[in-house]
């Protein structure tokens, strides 16, 4: 068991009260039983988490609605396990998704984990929507800094030039000033068009 899954059921089974149904949906190899649990009336959150990363964890992409869901939920371990589930289930949607996410100024709150998750996929729409998201973050008294911050640091990780402006503007508020520096350190310079 992976310390993800390991926090994850550590988490719902105290939410579950350790129910027989908890230990129905931890134990079954049925992928069709926990797909089921994500689509019948009156399944409590804990059990819908559970399916959908068992689920999300194995490739099943039956699963990509409720991680999505999830992925935006109030609640950070939440969040986590989503996006964990989400980095593997390898569906082609998920970066659209995790981008639609981070970039919601009325869900920005919660736009910690798709950025996190954005840089994990390394896809073509995650440059863009860190970009976009740690503009809006750059304004003044803005009260999200982890998530301008988790986007300072994942454009330094994905090292694309587009980021070059907006972590050097960055650099002028305190709390990313030093990660920004960090950030822009890991991005290629430009070649010089001059030949040797």
């Amino acid at each position: 068991m992976d310390e993800e899954l390991r926090s994850l059921t550590e988490r719902l089974r105290q939410e579950s009260q350790g129910t027989a149904a908890w230990d129905r949906l931890l134990a079954t190899e049925d992928p069709d039983e926990l797909a089921e649990v994500l689509t019948a009336a009156g399944q409590p959150l804990w059990a819908r988490e559970l399916a959908a990363y068992r689920l999300g964890t194995a490739g099943d992409r039956r699963a990509f609605e409720t991680l999505v869901l999830l992925l935006n939920h109030r609640d950070p371990p939440r969040c986590a396990s989503a996006a964990h589930a989400l980095s593997r289930l390898a569906d082609p949607r998920t970066a659209r998704a995790a981008a639609a996410l981070a970039t919601n100024e009325l869900r920005v709150a919660y736009a910690l984990h798709p950025v996190r998750l954005l840089v994990v996929l390394r896809a073509p729409e995650s440059v863009p929507a860190l970009i976009t998201t740690l503009e809006r973050r750059l304004r003044p008294h803005d009260p999200y800094r982890k998530v301008a911050l988790a986007c300072v640091e994942g454009l330094g990780a994905l090292g694309d030039s587009r980021a070059r402006r907006v972590l050097s503007e960055a650099r002028a508020h305190p709390a990313l000033a030093e990660a920004a520096v960090r950030a822009l350190a890991l991005i290629p310079r430009p070649r010089s068009g001059r030949g040797s």
